[in-house]
């Protein structure tokens, strides 16, 4: 079933009337009719549980310096996956709106749904559903599979520690707003490799710039740059120096991927298709 198909029989359903539960269903049947949502879940699932495996079961306690025991985060390295993780669901919320640009299958999308900004909301929940629920199932599997792999006599986290379910919670919502702020750039720039350049170059291209300034410097860039704020607030066992509480830093994140809709959309509503 192609999704031109698809968006035909939602406008039926819908009969002349374009509510959202109805548009947020034809994106829906188009997400898991797209072969390259399959794939692109699975490297997320991958990269994550391969890399928490392949970290944790690399950690040597008894070899480690009193300065790295110090500082061992068992939380936190179980979520090496997320630098691939990350592109993933990005990669996937470009690929959610410019495909539709690029094949041409947008025009019977809007002659469905003409109501622009409520195309891109119904697009931003289905993929923020499904990007949430998948990056939470996995970042869970990621910390209880690091955690097994992990040897002893390494100190072991669990979800009963401080800190350590706020960790796993958001390594599980981070991805899926890179994959919203991804959709927002994507609806926006209209084209699939300049949406994920963008994405590649704000998450692991521009913290690099910072690299040659002092440090005050970074630690204040490293506030405010998606990736870096993504890792500070994955620790629980000790805080990085002069960053954002984890929850201020969640509700920036959000901020971000509600401006870059905000930005998608307001392109959306000036452009022809």
């Amino acid at each position: 079933m192609t999704a031109a198909t698809l968006t035909r029989s939602a406008t039926q359903t819908a009969g002349g009337g374009y509510g959202f539960r109805s548009v947020a269903r034809m994106e829906w049947l188009k997400l898991r009719s797209v072969r390259s949502t399959g794939w692109v879940l699975l490297v997320f699932a991958a990269g994550m549980i391969g890399l928490a495996i392949l970290v944790m079961i690399n950690q040597h306690w008894a070899t480690m310096s009193a300065q790295d025991r110090a500082s061992f985060d068992p939380s936190e390295n179980s979520f090496a996956g997320l630098a691939i993780g990350q592109l993933a669901l990005g990669v996937l919320g470009a690929l959610v709106i410019t495909t539709e640009f690029s094949s041409g299958m947008i025009r019977a999308t809007l002659a469905a749904v003409p109501r622009r900004p409520l195309l891109l909301a119904a697009k931003a929940a289905v993929l923020g559903a499904v990007t949430l629920v998948v990056g939470e199932i996995f970042a869970f599997a990621a910390f209880a599979v690091g955690e097994l792999v992990l040897g002893s006599p390494a100190p072991h986290a669990t979800l009963g520690q401080p800190g350590v379910l706020r960790a796993v919670l958001m390594a599980g919502a981070y991805p899926a707003l890179i994959a919203l702020i991804s959709l927002g750039v994507g609806a926006f720039l209209r084209h699939t490799a300049g949406a994920i350049c963008v994405v590649v170059g704000v998450l692991f291209v521009l913290p690099l710039l910072f690299t040659p300034l002092s440090t005050s410097v970074q630690r204040a860039a490293q506030n405010f740059l998606p990736h870096p704020m993504a890792a500070t607030s994955l620790t629980a066992v000790k805080p990085v120096t002069g960053a954002l509480s984890p929850w201020l830093t969640c509700c920036l994140l959000c901020g971000y991927a509600v401006a870059a809709l905000a930005a998608g959309s307001w392109a959306l509503a000036r452009r022809d298709a």
